[in-house]
């Protein structure tokens, strides 16, 4: 599609009703990442884009993966993945063989091509995530990641994580499983996010947070920051 690509610095996430605990500074190191040392998120300087008061695990840069832990609260075996930031590009259009592929697999013979809100662009975010865990195991963007323009973050609605599932189903259907559909051990796979922005501005990070939402009934959940500036 004709997408303007952005560098990105960093990410890591959850999914559904799981409980995520981001790896230490050692974690990382073990898993050859490369992460600062976790602090508060500050209302200037590097830690914009972080929730207020928001512990920051780890920044890392495009193309360095690090670990991320998710916890079971019934006390099974606890989930392992490798994250690795592959890009993020935006546009007025999302890819046209994604969308074909999904008309297709509704039945449909053709599907009006979706269009951002009035005003802004869409930016899909993609993520290689590796199972380095003891079982088969699932992961999603949804929910928990935000990508930020300075410090308003924007995160995704119910019809654009539709959109990401369609990327991700695409994606399948050409031999590339991703996490969303659920990874064995040792294999890897490509996630997705669908994000909607003002479409003169420039997305300056990405956060994602370690627990099942950015926030919750106990408050900001830790996380890690992505710097695309």
């Amino acid at each position: 599609m004709g997408t303007r690509p952005r560098t990105l610095i960093a990410a890591g996430a959850a999914l559904g009703a799981l409980a995520l605990a981001g790896c230490s500074n050692g974690s990382d190191a073990d898993s050859g990442a490369s992460a600062s040392p976790a602090s508060a998120a500050s209302s200037e300087g590097a830690d914009v884009g972080a929730p207020p008061g928001a512990e920051i695990l780890g920044i890392t840069r495009e193309g360095e993966p690090f670990k991320v832990t998710v916890t079971f609260s019934d006390g099974s075996q606890p989930a392992e993945f490798r994250i690795t930031v592959d890009g993020v590009t935006c546009d007025d259009s999302l890819d046209p063989k994604v969308l074909a592929y999904a008309a297709d697999s509704v039945g449909a013979s053709a599907t009006e091509s979706p269009v951002p809100e009035s005003g802004k662009q869409f930016c899909v975010v993609l993520m290689n995530v590796e199972n380095v865990g003891k079982s088969r195991q699932s992961w999603d963007a949804g929910g928990t990641v935000g990508l930020n323009v300075r410090d308003t973050q924007y995160t995704e609605t119910q019809q654009e994580a539709e959109y990401a599932l369609d990327y991700a189903q695409y994606a399948n259907s050409q031999g590339r499983p991703g996490a969303t559909f659920g990874l064995n051990p040792g294999s890897h796979g490509p996630a997705y996010g669908v994000f909607e922005i003002p479409a003169g501005d420039e997305p300056t990070s990405l956060w994602v947070t370690s627990g099942t939402a950015i926030t919750t009934i106990d408050g900001v959940e830790p996380g890690y920051l992505v710097r695309l500036e």
